[in-house]
This record gives structure tokens, sequence and C-alpha cells, in this order.
């Protein structure tokens, strides 16, 4: 019988903060601060669309981007972190509180499912796993490779690269199968987005610096 609770509270506690991770992420704070900052959506008249960071400071200027990218970081920290905290390791239902707020930043249910690239939100959710740091540190070793090594542009070709091989490095040097199912997960709805959204995408060019 105490099996049987412990697993449907497992279960419950789970889906529970699938479904707030899930809104959490569906707050798209680039527009949130847009309308508070300068009164106007940051993500008109853009080549993609994006209701990211880039846009926030690009047309929102300085204040609405470092709110916006604070706020996507915490949206994905916070639910992740909420979870894990108590449990003496990660379970099987780490791997959707992982992908949640990110599936929610992409397919936002305030928003008519219409959102954005879901990439700091990813890194956020991947720092709610702290003290376990080894997912964020290889996906950001993986941007900072192909932004300033091996320099892939334009940005679409850059991302694809990142999140491919920083998927790769978290399967084989991850500590934990679930957490590797996770970014599995995370990287298959932000590369799904990059292919759908309507980002011109120029010829890729590689240079080593």
């Amino acid at each position: 019988m105490g099996k049987i609770y412990t697993t449907r509270w497992t279960m419950g506690r789970g889906i529970f903060y699938t479904m707030i991770g899930y809104v959490s992420g569906s707050v798209l704070y680039a527009k949130v601060f847009g309308k508070l900052f300068c009164q106007k959506d940051v993500t008109e008249d853009t080549i993609d669309g994006n209701p990211g960071t880039t846009n926030a400071f690009l047309n929102g200027g300085i204040w609405c981007g470092i709110c916006t990218l604070l706020c996507d970081l915490l949206k994905g920290i916070l639910p992740v972190y909420a979870y894990m905290h108590g449990l003496p390791g990660a379970d099987i239902w780490i791997t959707f509180v992982l992908a949640a707020p990110v599936a929610g930043h992409i397919f936002p249910v305030f928003h008519r499912f219409r959102g954005g690239k879901g990439i700091a939100v990813s890194f956020g959710v991947l720092l709610g796993l702290y003290p376990y740091m080894k997912p964020v540190l290889l996906l950001a070793s993986c941007f900072l490779l192909f932004s300033f090594v091996i320099v892939i542009t334009p940005n679409y070709h850059k991302t694809f690269a990142t999140y491919l091989f920083a998927t790769i490095l978290v399967l084989f040097f991850g500590k934990n199968s679930y957490v590797s199912l996770g970014m599995i997960l995370i990287s298959a709805l932000v590369l799904g987005k990059l292919m759908l959204c309507r980002e011109e995408r120029e010829e890729i060019k590689v240079k080593l610096l």
C-alpha cells in the first residue's frame, strides 16, 4: 500500500511541476516588457518575429532586453529547481519537467501557440539542475566553441550545431539518463522550431579563428 501511495505521489508531483513549467514557459516576457518599457510589440517588423532576448534588446532597448533575458532564464530555472529540491536524485519525471518550460515558450498557450525559439529558457532549465551543472556547461561550451573558435554563421546554423553537439556530449558524459532524455527533448523542440521559423536561411559559413 505504501509503495502504491509513493508511486501516485511521485506521479502527481511530476505532472504538477510539468504543468507549472509549461505555464511558466508560456509567458513571453519580450512582449510583456516591450509593452511596459516602450509601449509596442518588439516582434513587429522583425525578420524572424521571435519574442526573445535579441529582439527585446534591438527593438525595446537595454532594460527591456535585460529584463527579458533574466525572466526567460528564471521561468526555466524555478520549476526545475523546485522539483529537484529535496529529492535524492533525478527520476523519470525530470525529463518532462526540463522540457515543459521550453515547450511552453515555443508553443505558448497564452499566445495561440506561437512563441519563440526557446534558447534562453533552455539554458534556464539546465541551470535549474544546480548543483548538477554539466549539461548547461556543455551547452554553453558548444555555443562558445561555434561562436569564437570554429565560427559558424549565420545564427540558424550555429544554433543547430550548438544543440546537436551539446546533446551528443550530454549523452556521452552526462551521469543521469533521465536528464539526458530531457536534453534530447529540449533540443528536439528548439531545432524543430528553428526549422519551422521564417528566418532567412543563408548558406552556412565555417571559419577557424
